[in-house]
């Protein structure tokens, strides 16, 4: 079954923590000094934020799979959108150790395709073709 991810960019992570806490009725399920997560079931979302000095907002959205195949199936589908597609593979971003694939819509917005094989204690490496900010904004051509 996939999973939404949406991942927000925030000045002040404790006022956001405190805020999306009440929001959802729960505490982040990973709680960092710079990222916060919750892996929610009602609504069905992984839902992320991160301070790591990306202007406040949207910093990308997601579908997050539970196995190999269902990532294959989400990979095609970005193919058929007919927008580049980054295939990143295996990485570290986000504490997790991850399979992933990128496109971005007509409008800018940026989509993540993955599926997570691990945890990391760290944040992750920002891969070459990745935008300021961190390695979960790469640049797949747009804009």
């Amino acid at each position: 079954m996939k999973r939404m991810h949406v991942n927000v960019s925030v000045d002040d992570l404790g006022a956001s923590v405190s805020f999306y806490a009440t929001l959802f009725g729960a505490e982040p399920t990973v709680l960092k000094d710079d990222y916060a997560k919750w892996m929610l079931d009602d609504p069905r979302v992984n839902f992320a934020i991160a301070a790591r000095g990306a202007a406040p907002g949207v910093n990308h959205l997601g579908i997050q799979v539970e196995d190999t195949a269902e990532l294959a199936e989400v990979r095609s589908r970005f193919k058929g959108t007919g927008a580049t597609v980054l295939d990143e593979g295996q990485t570290t971003c986000c504490y997790a150790e991850s399979d992933k694939a990128w496109i971005t819509d007509p409008g800018g917005i940026v989509w993540e395709g993955f599926h997570t094989v691990g945890t990391s204690e760290t944040f992750g490496h920002d891969a070459p073709t990745a935008q300021p900010g961190g390695c979960c904004t790469p640049d797949t051509g747009c804009c």
